[in-house]
This record gives structure tokens, sequence and C-alpha cells, in this order.
């Protein structure tokens, strides 16, 4: 591992630090739990006028080229960007553009029409427009592919029936990406194919879920004979599951690449330097020192894997099935830490907001925590993954991989 910038990687970590020193000071940020503000319009107005400073500055996206607004650099240079951003608070401010910008945008660059990367790519770099990912369905838990939404062509044009579920943002978006099924009598990852659609078209219905925390982050999403034209196909009929893979890769590193929300060993220790015990300062408990002692081991592990994906990436390589490591550690992590801060707080641990000790930011993290094992693909699904791709163990036996989709029990 090389845990220094070269020359080239110097220069820009200068360049850009300059720039966010004269730009994002002012920009503001989100709270506590920003992707939860998502639909608050005062921080949505501060996220788009910060997203699309950093687009007219080329910054929005380091990694795509100039012709489409982006920067042209290198995945270390977005890494290098992102570490740089995190020092200010405008660094939340992203949230609402990340499923757009890191995983619907990519995949209709690579599979869209011409003109429709000419005429949705600027758009969404600059924060005018937000789009969602509509994969999973209620019936199909971590399986994307044993989705029912339905799509059927009658001359140029498709018709839409079904409903998606757990869709963050979806209450906020302009345009999101469908995976349907096309072919019932395909098995079924071969009878899907994927589109791209406005969410204000008439038939889509957007309905808030009600989360622990009081917030509504993600939805709901009913779909009754929408129409689509053929021209918002992204792929070939039948080839949605390669379509989905482009989508799923960018999320899993999306979604492990956060560290829990800002919530790590530092912000345990600073509670715990403020909360008195029975024995006196919960900092001095030997306790609480050896649970600290252990999550910065975790800490420190995950940072240094992280820094193996960051020295890939300097050297032009492109990171394999090894960063499903890294969520696999960051949301049992987050909860574990979570509970155990809650635990410290005593009585204080049932509150939340301004009355709570920090602010409340351990409770939000405990109650946000289970989603995070289940965004981006469940531990368990991640486990698979780390165990056939990067470990070389068996796959797992599949009984359906040749049998038709309507052939398959369905439980009704």
């Amino acid at each position: 591992m090389d845990f220094e910038d070269t020359k080239e990687e110097a220069a820009f970590r200068a360049e850009v630090r300059k720039w966010l020193d004269a730009n994002a000071k002012n920009a503001g940020g989100g709270g506590d739990d920003a992707l939860a503000e998502r639909a608050d319009k005062e921080f949505l107005k501060r996220a788009k006028a910060w997203q699309a400073r950093k687009a007219d500055a080329g910054y929005a996206r380091i990694t795509w080229p100039k012709e489409v607004g982006g920067y042209g650099g290198t995945p270390i240079q977005q890494v290098i960007f992102s570490q740089e951003e995190g020092r200010f608070d405008a660094a939340n401010l992203g949230s609402p553009f990340a499923i757009g910008l890191g995983m619907c945008i990519p995949t209709l660059m690579a599979y869209g029409a011409k003109d429709a990367v000419a005429r949705y790519v600027k758009p969404a770099l600059h924060g005018e427009e937000i789009w969602c990912q509509l994969f999973s369905e209620p019936a199909g838990g971590s399986d994307v592919a044993g989705l029912r939404t339905r799509a059927e062509k009658n001359g140029d044009t498709w018709t839409i029936n079904g409903q998606k579920i757990w869709t963050t943002g979806a209450q906020i978006s302009d345009y999101g990406i469908l995976l349907t099924r096309t072919d019932p009598n395909a098995p079924k990852h071969k009878g899907l194919t994927m589109f791209y659609l406005s969410m204000k078209a008439p038939g889509v219905e957007v309905r808030p879920i009600k989360q622990a925390s009081g917030q509504s982050g993600f939805n709901e999403v009913f779909f009754t004979d929408v129409k689509i034209p053929d021209s918002q196909r992204l792929g070939e009929v039948g080839q949605g599951w390669q379509v989905a893979l482009t989508t799923l890769m960018h999320e899993r590193l999306a979604v492990g690449g956060g560290q829990g929300g800002g919530l790590d060993v530092p912000q345990l220790m600073g509670l715990a330097r403020t909360l008195e015990l029975e024995d006196g300062p919960a900092i001095k408990n030997a306790a609480v020192r050896e649970k600290i002692a252990d999550w910065y081991v975790r800490s420190a592990g995950l940072k240094y894997t992280t820094y193996r994906t960051m020295t890939a990436l300097s050297r032009g390589q492109q990171p394999g099935p090894e960063a499903s490591i890294a969520k696999i550690v960051v949301a049992p992590k987050l909860q574990d830490l979570s509970a155990f801060a809650m635990e410290l707080e005593g009585e204080a641990g049932a509150l939340k907001g301004a009355d709570a000790p920090a602010h409340g930011a351990f409770q939000m993290g405990w109650m946000s925590s289970p989603g995070l094992r289940i965004a981006g693909g469940t531990d368990e699904i991640l486990k698979n993954i780390i165990a056939e791709r990067v470990l070389g163990l068996p796959q797992d036996v599949r009984v359906d991989k040749d049998v038709p989709f309507n052939k398959l029990p369905s439980g009704k």
C-alpha cells in the first residue's frame, strides 16, 4: 500500500482544497441526519445551489468526461475531492443526488441513446433534476430478479403495472430507472428489461413510508397503466439483468463507502468524556475503554482496507468484489456502537434531537443502521459475494436457474 500522494495527486489536492476553502464554508450543510432531510425544501435549496456550484467548476463528477460536464479525471482524484469536501458540512448536501449521479446516470450513459445522454446528464450533474432507483419489490426481498412489475409492449409503447418499495428519494425525484419483467416465460434473470421514466408521469403514485425515526426517506411507488415509449428503454429487451448489474455495482460501492453518517470512535470518545458513571467519567471506565478499543481496531482495519482500494485506483486499476467488505463492517458497527452509546446515556438514551446528548446523533444512527444492513445488498448477499468472488468458494445451489418465472411457486 502507498499512503502518500504522488506529485500529481498532491497538486490536485492543493487545487481542490483552495477551491473548497473559498466556496464551501458558506454553502451550509445538513443536520445530524442529512439523508432524512432530503424532502425539506430549505435543505433541497441549499443542496441544489451547492451542486450547481460544483458542476460549474467541473467538480460535480471528477471521473466523468469533460464533454458531459465532468472533470475528466481519475478515480483517485474523485477520492481526493471527497476527502477534502468531507472537511466541510457542505459534504452532506450531496445526499439528494447520490443515487442519481452514483447509480442511475452511469447506467443511462452506458446503455442510453446519445440524445438521452445529451438531454439528462447535464441537468442531473447541476442538481436541476433528481433521480431514483426503482428495483426492490414487496415479494422479492433480496432477490432483485424475483420482481413482478410487468411491462407489456403495444407498438412502440410499453404499459407498466406493479409496485416498488424502499425507493429512497422517490418523493423528490424527477426521474427514475425502472427494472421490469417483460417475459414471464423466461427464467427470472432472463425476462427482465430496464427503462427510465418521469416520476411525474400519469399513473405513477409515490407513498412515503414512515420510519422508526419519524422521517420518511424512502417510499412505496405504484404503477397503474403507466405508458413508456420504447425509446426510453435501457439496453436490449430481456437484457435487464445485465443492465441492473451495472447499477448494483455502483450502489454497493456507494453504500459501503460511507462511515455511518460521521458516527465513529471519535464521536463515541467525545460522548464518553462528558458522561459520568457511578465510578467516575465514562472515559475512564475499563469496560467502556475496552469497547472503544475494539471499535478502534475495526475502524483501523476498514481504513486500511479502503487504502488498498485507493492504491489500486491510484495505479489505474479497478476495485474488485473486496469493496463489499466495507459495507459488511460499517453497518453492523454503526448499529452496535450506537446501541452502546445509548446505553451509556442511561435514561437520556430515550431522547432525540436537541434535548439528547450529542443532539441525538446516536439515537438516529441506531434507528437508521438496520436499513444500512439491507440497502445495497443485505449482509447475507454480500457475504455470498465475498465467499464466491474473493475466497473462491462454490456458488450456492440454484434450483430455479432454468425454470420459467411463471412456473415458480409464488405463495398465492
